[in-house]
């Protein structure tokens, strides 16, 4: 059967992928930011993932206000880099692993999920930017992808606990296929940022660390939380860190932390990363 190797969390803001089509990665405002991605991009290297599971939202590019799903899977052969107001960007498409995500279609309807089933759409940043930051920029993406689109934009968002839920479903879905496939997931957004309203230019680096900790020591405490704390502690789209919780809720309940990294500020937001494996799998040296 297949195997999940791992868990990535990490921030997805556009203008990380800017800095990278503008060649500011080693600039002094970009560098540290960079850097800090390195050892994340070892870990993949080294593991070789076969496919990436990847859990955004989209930012209004191919869902709109008026028609958002609250949870959407892509089953496409391939996903176009949609254009963002300044054409598409100078990056491969996306390979999508079409055969496993009706699997896990299936597998979520057996478990109560109805997601919106995509079978051609164009994905943003919420994915590119992730791709890039652990993948770089390859002539032709290593990995087959499956995006999971979560709405944390248009209320009513989904809860914090539903999220953690569909983890569960999905890591069901992984160890159900039958492939010798290695599956990495991929949990996208935040940190803390709220980009309009009154606390405009709001971050939260206290709570951003904290969750950096909690992510990997304590999901159930964040699974736990509600949506308006979320905002509260996080800003109005610093709840996108809710999204995370799909991808933990595919691991087990101990895991070991390989790396972990935050920076602030990447434009207006507070943006992290962590690698964590299952510590029933990690290896001897990690796991000490």
């Amino acid at each position: 059967m297949a195997k999940l190797i791992g868990g990535l969390g990490t921030s997805h803001v556009p203008s990380i992928g800017a800095a990278i089509d503008k060649g500011l990665r080693d600039t002094p405002d970009w560098k540290p930011f960079f850097d800090g991605y390195i050892p994340g991009q070892d870990w993949v290297k080294e593991h070789k993932p076969d496919v990436a599971v990847v859990i955004f939202n989209d930012h209004g590019n191919s869902f709109f206000l008026d028609k958002v799903p609250t949870f959407a899977v892509g089953c496409a052969e391939e996903y176009r880099p949609v254009d963002e107001g300044w054409g598409p960007r100078a990056i491969p498409s996306f390979k999508g692993a079409v055969d496993f995500s009706w699997h896990f279609i299936d597998t979520l309807i057996e478990n109560r999920f109805d997601p919106m089933i995509c079978q051609e759409i164009e994905v943003d940043h919420g994915i590119q930017v992730p791709m890039e930051l652990f993948w770089g920029r390859p002539a032709e993406w290593p990995v087959q992808v499956v995006p999971i689109f979560v709405n944390v934009i248009q209320y009513p968002i989904p809860l914090p606990s539903r999220c953690y839920e569909m983890g569960r479903v999905l890591r069901q879905a992984i160890e159900s296929y039958p492939t010798d496939e290695r599956f990495v997931v991929l949990g996208t957004g935040g940190l803390s940022h709220q980009l309009q309203g009154a606390r405009a230019g709001f971050v939260n680096p206290e709570a951003d660390r904290a969750f950096l900790n909690d992510i990997a020591t304590d999901p159930d405490k964040l699974a736990g939380m509600s949506r308006e704390q979320y905002v509260e502690m996080f800003g109005s789209e610093g709840a996108e860190l809710m999204m995370w919780l799909v991808m933990r809720g595919a691991m087990d309940r101990d895991v070991v932390v390989r790396h972990k990294h935050y920076f602030v500020p990447a434009s207006m937001t507070g943006a992290g990363m962590i690698v964590m494996e299952n510590a029933a799998t990690a290896s001897p040296a990690v796991a000490a």
